[in-house]
């Protein structure tokens, strides 16, 4: 899918702008890595994209089509070609993983299909091959609320694995996994959306994955766009003023990503 965006904003109240005027092109099959500090209005651009949140002014169009300006049916046939990776998956407690990873084929399949499923999984071959690819699929039959926030977060990309949309739209997908583990499934989302030629636009608050793992990297502050560049063109005066609101005194803990080589210390490349 191709997006173009146009002075988009998001209102939430007085003084709280939570977009203030986005301005984008993303081409389809590209590969985008959003940054920014806490509030910058990161969620409320991805929430913008995925149609969960209407905005209050701008433009926005997918693959040419605007969604607030389409019919009911035609929107459900555009957010069936949207998968979205949640920080922490709205996954119900007592549901096994293999129906929260047929999930995301709900909005293609028949009506009696998704009911049915719901009940007795109708593709478990499908479903295990998807959370093999993040490593879990010996999870297959656990109830979620067995399972930690980093494999929560695991089996939320599995299910957009096996929606395969040609739209991922993903939001800190990794934060509640280790350094290794976030790099590999980042690596396999990465590579899922090469393959399919689908657009992949991720928000991260790991500076060093972003630059490492994706091409183009867009800064956010703020509600506007600080810098739209190549991951190889993000200097540290870039990154300084970009994160300025998040320094920390001396003596205080403070969060390794925000000031980071642009390549891990593993050398990787970008996808």
């Amino acid at each position: 899918m191709d997006l173009r965006i146009s002075d988009l904003r998001v209102d939430y109240g007085a003084d709280q702008p939570g977009l203030a005027g986005i301005d984008l092109n993303i081409a389809r099959g590209e590969q985008v890595a959003i940054i920014g500090p806490s509030g910058a209005g990161k969620t409320s651009l991805l929430r913008c994209l995925g149609t969960a949140l209407k905005p209050s002014g701008g433009g926005l169009a997918i693959d040419g089509a605007q969604p607030w300006q389409i019919s009911r049916s035609a929107l459900r046939t555009l957010r069936s070609r949207i998968g979205t990776v949640h920080q922490a998956p709205p996954l119900p407690p007592r549901q096994r993983v293999v129906t929260a990873t047929l999930a995301g084929r709900l909005g293609q399949w028949p009506a009696w299909k998704s009911l049915l499923s719901l009940l007795a999984p109708q593709d478990i071959v499908g479903a295990r091959a998807a959370l093999e690819r993040v490593d879990l699929q010996d999870k297959l039959f656990e109830r979620c609320d067995q399972l930690s926030g980093g494999q929560l977060q695991r089996v939320g990309i599995a299910r957009v694995l096996y929606q395969a949309p040609a739209l991922i739209l993903a939001d800190e997908p990794v934060s509640a996994l280790d350094p290794v583990l976030a790099d590999h499934t980042l690596a396999v989302l990465c590579e899922d959306a090469r393959q399919r030629g689908a657009t992949l636009i991720a928000s991260l608050h790991a500076v060093e994955l972003a630059l490492a793992r994706f091409p183009r990297i867009v800064g956010v502050r703020e509600g506007h766009v600080a810098f739209d560049k190549a991951a190889s063109a993000v200097t540290e005066d870039d990154l300084e003023s970009l994160y300025a609101s998040e320094r920390v005194t001396p003596g205080e803990p403070s969060d390794s990503h925000v000031m980071t080589p642009r390549v891990t210390a593993t050398g990787l490349p970008c996808c």
